[in-house]
């Protein structure tokens, strides 16, 4: 059984320690003393916390979805305890979980899923990821997307798909007006090299930001070039960009100003010119994310076309 022990920050060493009922009891706030035992400890920073395990143990958490049940299966599963979750929800905490995404295996069982996490040296069977075709045939343009996507109206490209769970990863189309612009193919942007340069700097533009202390680092990953199977040729370009900014944008002493990462992105384009437009499929995606992600996100980016659209 797990020994859990929160040590509260103090001057002297504590003679007794309490666990906070905000963080230690569920929602109807009922005191979980069955599983978790008191435990006298040294002075540690404020916190800190201490955990120990006597053996590994298969512990089934009826829920885990909210409140003290994310807690406890993040703690249970991190000091490598084989966690069982019992949930009507389809995808629980696997986001929050410190184990791989593809690491969580779901079985469908009636109405109620099992989410059974599984230790760190256990090789698990990765899921593969089934795509739906969009096809605009007005604005003559198609792609895959993961199934589990969903659609964004209003969100100011011509399309917009994100994940479900991780918020900050979606897929949008754009393209040119022909009265604006004439392209007759993508090499009328340069090498693949300068059009990640001004690819980079629309991104950079779109994410110029007016609050004090923002700093942005930015480098473009790669590009390439290839021609699919319909005879035309794409651009793709890769860039990373991250975001820092003061805790405190106001404060007067240097000090008090600390700088924190704020997002790690990586941001996949694929630039096709067809009906004298530019056409442009955007991904983006968490720099953590993306690793494990990658083989199915550049099977996005592989199935992009644009198509010619007749009047």
């Amino acid at each position: 059984m797990a020994k859990l022990a929160a040590v509260q920050h103090q001057h002297h060493p504590p003679s007794s320690l309490s666990l906070l009922s905000s963080s230690f009891s569920d929602f109807s706030g009922t005191r979980l003393h069955a599983c978790i035992q008191y435990k006298r400890k040294v002075w540690q920073p404020k916190g800190a916390l201490c955990v120990t395990a006597s053996s590994t143990e298969k512990i089934l958490i009826m829920g885990g979805t909210r409140f003290i049940r994310v807690f406890l299966s993040r703690l249970l599963t991190k000091i490598g305890h084989q966690i069982t979750l019992f949930t009507r929800v389809e995808a629980p905490i696997i986001q929050q979980l410190p184990v791989p995404r593809r690491s969580v295996m779901a079985l469908i069982l009636s109405s109620c899923i099992f989410l059974r996490v599984g230790l760190g040296n256990i090789a698990l069977a990765q899921p593969s990821v089934a795509f739906r075709e969009y096809i605009d045939t007005f604005d003559g343009y198609s792609f895959k997307y993961p199934q589990n996507w969903v659609q964004v109206r209003g969100a100011g490209a011509d399309i917009f798909f994100r994940d479900p769970y991780v918020l900050d990863e979606n897929l949008s189309v754009e393209f040119s007006s022909p009265s604006s612009s004439s392209y007759k193919s993508v090499e009328d942007l340069g090498p693949p090299e300068e059009a990640g340069k001004k690819v980079l700097k629309q991104y950079l533009t779109e994410f110029m930001s007016t609050r004090l202390g923002v700093r942005r680092e930015s480098n473009v990953v790669s590009t390439s070039s290839r021609i699919a199977d319909d005879g035309k040729m794409y651009y793709q370009v890769e860039v990373n960009i991250k975001s820092y900014a003061n805790n405190n944008e106001l404060a007067v002493m240097p000090q008090d100003r600390v700088v924190r990462l704020e997002w790690d992105r990586r941001y996949l384009s694929v630039l096709g010119v067809e009906n004298s437009r530019l056409y442009e499929l955007r991904i983006q995606t968490p720099e953590n994310v993306f690793l494990e992600e990658e083989n199915e996100i550049r099977q996005v980016m592989d199935s992009f076309r644009v198509n010619m659209v007749t009047s």
